[in-house]
């Protein structure tokens, strides 16, 4: 990282913990951090200048659902490639994601610790990138995706790619095993699929999966390792289910009702839409060749997932900013803020994409707000994101600077 100090002068600061902007703000950076916000007059010698003229500087965007290495909608024919070639994919779509001012994501299965590192080290150019590796399911749970009529087996996937493909884990003890095999090869959160979803090809939409205990093995696995479990769920029930063994956040959630709402608030459970993939897929899917069966499935998620998120905004459960995004559909993250704008205001979906996804991922120390000691991680933007959800969603045109710890990357 850089070790220039510099100045931001001029800027109305977006302050993502109480929601306000606060004009006529100066930040001071040394290296890759922030080391002074202050609105009073400062003299900052031998810093390089940079000024705002009082444009909005808001920090650097979190997403806190993608999927780096899903080059490509057919998981399957994509988990059969070579770790190089997904790696070099994922190059790309990482690159592209920082310059849509995403300077952290949160991955949630797919990426490994060899992508990690290779950001790391600026070997790849892409968002701060936080890693579950290999997906927890059940056999025949969402991420067990072998075909109808085959009939292979294994407690983990065998396939060449880097994780989408499931680690295929019954019983507690099994369970135990899977998420302790995450933790070894580096994972920052345990990704487990607590009910059914739309790509898998044999699972119902609103069925559960893993039993109490199951759910309960994986949680007490990430916790003991100080990490934590998000999990994938639609339906009521599964996502109650989850609540009660004790996940940290809910990954999708599109059926829920106030009653699970409620529970999700009781419980400080973090909610994560993701409503972009099915914008994306309700057009694509279709011609992608999906199934009739699997274009069912997501016309069900896709009619409520705004009601959902209605529901949790209604009910305080603090919401993240995810996207869920596959293949050429990745240029449609930045949608999101659209999505939710009948649902949200434009401060608290701007804080869904910073304070809260950071405070989700147990890093607002660090990212997710413009304070001394956090990454110097920013955007100055043209227009006014506070007041129209728009902004952001067009980052060609709103971001005039894009800073990464530090590093002027636009």
């Amino acid at each position: 990282m850089s070790a220039v100090r510099q100045v931001v002068r001029n800027a109305t600061l977006f302050d993502s913990a109480s929601g306000r902007l606060l004009p006529h703000t100066t930040l001071v950076i040394d290296g890759d951090r922030i080391s002074a916000v202050t609105q009073e007059p400062i003299q900052v010698d031998d810093a390089k200048p940079i000024d705002a003229a009082g444009r909005v500087v808001v920090p650097g965007l979190i997403d806190a659902h993608v999927h780096v290495v899903a080059a490509s909608h057919d998981l399957v024919s994509m988990a059969l490639q070579p770790p190089s070639l997904v790696g070099a994919q994922s190059s790309q779509i990482m690159r592209d994601m920082l310059r849509r001012g995403f300077t952290t994501v949160r991955d949630a299965a797919g990426a490994d610790y060899g992508l990690q590192e290779a950001v790391a080290r600026g070997l790849y150019e892409g968002p701060r990138l936080f890693i579950a590796g290999f997906p927890i399911s059940q056999t025949g749970g969402h991420a067990d995706m072998r075909p109808k009529g085959v009939r292979t087996s294994g407690m983990f996937c065998s396939c060449a790619g880097l994780g989408l493909m499931g680690a295929i884990a019954d019983g507690v003890g099994e369970v135990r095993r899977a998420v302790r095999e995450q933790v070894r090869t580096g994972a920052n959160h345990i990704k487990i699929m607590a009910g059914g979803g739309i790509s898998s090809p044999s699972d119902p939409l609103e069925g559960t999966q893993f039993s109490i205990d199951e759910l309960q093995a994986a949680v007490e696995e990430a916790e003991a390792a100080n990490l934590y479990a998000l999990a994938h769920a639609y339906s009521p029930r599964a996502v109650s289910r989850a609540v009660k063994a004790g996940v940290r956040s809910i990954e999708h959630g599109n059926l829920i009702d106030e009653a699970t709402a409620r529970l999700m608030k009781q419980h400080g459970t973090y909610y994560v839409p993701t409503l972009a993939t099915y914008a994306a897929l309700a057009v694509e899917g279709a011609r992608l060749g999906w199934s009739p069966e699997m274009l069912e499935k997501l016309r069900q998620v896709q009619d409520r997932g705004i009601e959902a998120v209605r529901l949790a905004q209604a009910e305080g459960v603090p919401m993240a900013f995810g996207t869920d995004l596959l293949g050429h559909m990745h240029n449609q993250q930045n949608g999101e803020f659209l999505l939710r704008a009948a649902a949200q205001t434009p401060v608290q979906i701007l804080q869904g994409a910073t304070i809260v996804a950071a405070r989700l991922m147990r890093q607002e120390s660090h990212i997710g707000q413009l304070v001394p000691g956090a990454f110097a991680d920013l955007l100055i933007v043209d227009g006014d994101p506070t007041q129209d959800a728009a902004v952001l969603a067009n980052p060609a045109k709103a971001i005039q600077v894009l800073m990464q710890g530090g590093r002027v990357v636009v």
